[in-house]
């Protein structure tokens, strides 16, 4: 069998991701591609935990732009990631992946609670792990949730799978045909140079617990393998 580079990962999916070129809800396509790219993975031995966000239903900036209560904006958010976790979760299992969805909100009937000794036994038996419902409070992303779930479990890196960018780049590539992708960063230009890759709370987060991330692109089917094993695809944002 062939080695990949990492044990355990922790895989960051979008909402956006999820919903293709819509925009919004969820693309059944794209639900499929994810999981079969995460079977291929899962059957190299490697662990994997997912953190899934919500801006395909609802984002919580939206809602306190609309005069909404942020606390509350930010709560509707997280019902939205457990939506597309249980989504993903029905897709994982219908080829074969054994797996469970952890919510930081308690919710019995539909999840688990988030329980970090018992998130990374499911991991030891090769069960994906969903994190969902970010960090159960508001004011944090689901990036922050990414960072915080990779060092809570000693993840190894943190996979992030963008739909609508193959990298980190130093402009807009959409506005900005000069835009320059960069291949390696520090998290420290990351800060610096307000690149936008994750907030400055998850950047901060990974900084300090010594956490590689790696920038790629959701849409080219096989990617999540190839980030596993080392390619050299997306871009690299690695210590100070």
């Amino acid at each position: 069998m062939t080695t990949a580079r990492y044990r355990r990962i922790v895989l960051k999916l979008s909402g956006e991701a999820l919903s293709g070129e819509a925009g919004f809800g969820l693309e059944p396509s794209i639900i499929q591609s994810v999981s079969r790219q995460v079977k291929e993975v899962a059957e190299l031995g490697v662990e994997i935990a997912v953190v899934v966000g919500g801006g395909n239903i609802w984002r919580g900036k939206v809602g306190s732009e609309m005069g909404m209560d942020r606390a509350n904006a930010d709560y509707m958010g997280m019902l939205a990631t457990v939506m597309n976790s249980l989504a993903l979760q029905d897709s994982l299992e219908n080829q074969g992946i054994p797996t469970r969805v952890q919510t930081s909100i308690e919710m019995r009937q539909v999840a688990e609670p988030y329980i970090r000794r018992k998130a990374i036994r499911h991991l030891e038996k090769k069960r994906v792990v969903i994190f969902a419902a970010g960090t159960g409070n508001p004011y944090f992303s689901t990036d922050t949730t990414a960072a915080l779930r990779a060092a809570e479990i000693e993840a190894d890196v943190i996979l992030m799978a963008k739909n609508n960018v193959d990298g980190v780049y130093n402009d807009d590539p959409k506005l900005n045909e000069n835009a320059t992708k960069y291949d390696q960063l520090s998290y420290m230009d990351v800060l610096n140079e307000g690149l936008g890759v994750m907030d400055s709370t998850a950047s901060s987060l990974c900084m300090d617990n010594d956490i590689d991330l790696l920038v790629f692109s959701i849409m080219e089917e096989g990617n999540i393998k190839k980030a596993v094993m080392g390619e050299n695809i997306g871009t690299i944002v690695r210590g100070k």
